[in-house]
Formats: C-alpha cells, structure tokens, sequence
C-alpha cells in the first residue's frame, strides 16, 4: 500500500515535467523543420555566397539537408523508442510479414510511396521500423519505394506522358522495391546487421511482456533513451553522406550526361546508373536535371534509370547505411535494387 500511494504522485510529477517539455521542443521542432529554407538562405547570404553559382548551390544544399535529416531522425526514432512500447515485435513481425509471403513487403512499400522523403531522409524511418522488430526483407521494401517512387515524379510524367507512362513508372517503381525486399528477405542476411543495430532489435522484446503495465512517463523515457542510443551513433555517417552529396548537386554535368544517354546503344542504361550513384538529390529535385536531358534528347528509359539511381541508390545514402548494414549487405541491397532499375530503364526504352 505505502507504494503505492508514494508511487502515483512522483509519476504525475514526472509526466507533467515530460508534458512541459515536450510543449517546448514541439513547436520548436515544427518550427525550425518549417524554416529550414530561411536558414539555409541566410547562412549562404552570410557567407556572402549566391545559390546562382555552383558552390552556393551545394552550400545551401548541405546547410538545407544537414538540419532536415537529422530532424526527422531524432523525431522518427523518438516516435519509434514511444511505439515499441505499446508493440511487441513479434507481433509486429506477424502484422507485416504474416504467413502470406510478401504482404508485408506490399504493406511496406504502399508506406513508402506516401512518404514524402528522399533516400537519406528515409533512412532515419528505416532505423527506427528496424530497431523496432519488423523483419529486414520488409524494412527494405520501403527504404527502396520511399524515394523510389515519388508522387512529385508521378505527376510530372503523368503530365508529359500521360496517365500509362506514370502508372508504369508507379507499377515497375512497386516491383522493383517489393521484389527486392522479398529477395533481400529470403536471403536470411539478418546477421549483416551492424551489431549494435542487432542489439536494439532484439532489446526490443524486453518490454513485451510489460508493455501494458507501462506508465507514459515510462514510454517516453524509452523513446528518449532510443533517441540516445541511435542518433548518437547515426549523426556523424549523416553529416558526411550530406556533405558528399552536396558537393556533388553543385556540380551537375548535365551535357555530358545527355550526350551519353541520348544514344541508343545498350550500355547507355548501366551507364546512366552508374553516373546516377554518385550524386544525390530527391526526387523534386532531380526532375529540373530530367526535363533538360530529355529535352536535349537522353532517351526516357535511361533517364528514369538515372533519376531512380540517384534517389534509391546514392552514395550518401550508402555512407549512412554503413553505419546500420555491414558491406555485404549493402551490396547485396545496391546489387538487387541496381538490377531492378536495369530493368525499368530498359522496360520503358522498349515500349515507349
């Protein structure tokens, strides 16, 4: 009884000073996340840069993308450490996996496409669905879609080309991640996963059997504690993906690319791919690149193999992902993922 009545108070006091945070880092976070353009902006105006010139444009690039990932990585881990509380992972696993092979590869993808981030910036929801249980062929499903298939891409083709070039992008981008996450599953590469990675999945079970009994001032420390244990390994990989990749937006060659995608030879789409792995943008931003090589004549198929190798398969994002997969299974994920996009770029230089 004596516990019980000391217990009560010093959990309402811990979660109205959980409650008080949290009313300030909120607005806080959607407000700086909201802003990020104004300080990327300002920063460069400081330095006495413009974004007319190629190292404004990757200044700004790095001063943008720096602070919008790692935002959405301390949010979505936060949220992730929350949910895992209510969730044992077994049973996640069996709400995305179930016993109908590639469900949970569709369910993941479907997810991935609603999401509006680019492949580093989905890194972040990778890491968190990871650590939280759910099988690594299904995760994958939707940190290959995320980027992949990207609803601003959708549109643009669906007003150039018109409704059954934009469902077959939509459709061959569906194949290409539920495939391949299915294969990466079946391939049972689990212990491809950085040890740390593997450590937090599986301490995701400890709290199975007390998930109900849990108070909020409890689920919230856990997800503080997520935020600890991830973020604070992740963030240096983070910084140096972004500031690769910005070094690289700034100095697009956009005419000897289209002079090498403009030919009809059967190379020019693993060309395509193997210039696109290098740079990194989103999907929005690569489509002004897109409509210039097309318009200086790079055939469809090889440019959409480089859009989707830029956004999916970047070098960035495999300098993040170093941190969360071992070597052998990102190339594992870039070989899979490379082939389906090979395949897409060819697809669509057949048909159209």
């Amino acid at each position: 009884m004596n516990t019980s009545v000391f217990k009560a108070p010093q959990e309402g006091l811990r979660l109205r000073h959980w409650v008080a945070a949290l009313a300030v880092l909120l607005p806080a976070w959607w407000w700086a996340y909201t802003h990020l353009t104004d300080f990327a902006d300002a920063l460069v105006a400081l330095i006495g840069l413009t974004r007319q010139t190629a190292l404004g444009e990757a200044v700004h690039f790095f001063f943008y993308d720096t602070p919008k990932v790692l935002l959405l990585l301390t949010g979505v881990v936060f949220v992730m450490g929350i949910v895992q509380t209510f969730f044992a992972p077994e049973r996640t696993r069996a709400l995305l996996a179930g016993h109908r092979a590639g469900i949970g590869n569709v369910l993941a993808a479907v997810l991935g496409i609603v999401t509006p981030f680019c492949s580093c910036s989905a890194v972040p929801l990778f890491i968190g669905i990871l650590s939280a249980g759910v099988p690594l062929g299904v995760t994958f499903s939707f940190l290959i879609s995320a980027p992949m298939v990207n609803e601003v891409a959708l549109i643009m083709l669906l007003g150039l080309f018109g409704w059954k070039v934009a469902a077959l992008y939509l459709g061959l981008g569906l194949a290409v991640a539920i495939v391949a996450g299915v294969v990466i599953g079946r391939l049972g590469m689990e212990h491809h996963l950085e040890d740390w990675v593997q450590a937090v999945a599986q301490g995701a079970g400890a709290v199975d059997s007390a998930t109900g009994s849990l108070s909020w001032p409890q689920r919230l420390q856990a997800g503080a504690v997520h935020v600890k244990e991830i973020v604070g390994k992740v963030w240096p990989y983070v910084i140096a993906g972004i500031a690769a990749g910005a070094g690289i937006h700034g100095y697009v060659p956009e005419d000897f690319m289209a002079s090498i995608m403009g030919r009809s030879a059967w190379w020019s789409v693993p060309v395509a791919v193997m210039l696109g792995v290098p740079m990194y943008t989103n999907a929005a931003g690569i489509i002004p690149i897109v409509q210039a090589l097309l318009g200086k004549g790079a055939a469809l198929g090889t440019v959409l193999a480089f859009m989707m190798s830029v956004i999916a398969l970047s070098a960035p994002e495999m300098i993040i992902l170093r941190k969360v997969l071992k070597p052998p299974l990102i190339a594992t994920f870039a070989a899979v993922v490379a082939t389906g996009i090979l395949l897409v770029g060819y697809v669509f230089n057949l048909v159209l």
